[in-house]
């Protein structure tokens, strides 16, 4: 849940997610996977940088189990991202579209 106090404005949304600034913590805030996670401005763009560096193709191809999921942990929070290729190209798209 964003801060009742946070003055939020949406940047991008889509069915499987969005992206709000708020202008009076100088943060991001990203709706995924029926979680918010709050981002400072620099990490926001760290996190976009990790998720469009993850190689989509090489998880298709590679048959081994733990090709299946991509484990991300955003540098400055308490959350663990655990996705599928469907939820790393949703992810591109809601971070593309803010």
């Amino acid at each position: 849940m964003i801060c009742p106090l946070a003055n939020v404005e949406e940047v991008f949304k889509t069915s499987e997610g969005a992206v709000y600034q708020c202008s009076r913590k100088n943060c991001y805030w990203l709706e995924f996977q029926n979680t918010t996670t709050s981002f400072s401005v620099s990490d926001f763009f760290k996190f976009k940088k990790r998720i469009d560096s993850i190689d989509i193709e090489k998880m298709i191809c590679d048959s081994s189990r733990s090709a299946d999921v991509e484990i991300v942990m955003p540098f400055r929070t308490d959350r663990c991202f655990v996705l599928t290729v469907s939820d790393i190209l949703n992810l591109r798209e809601i971070l593309d579209g803010a």
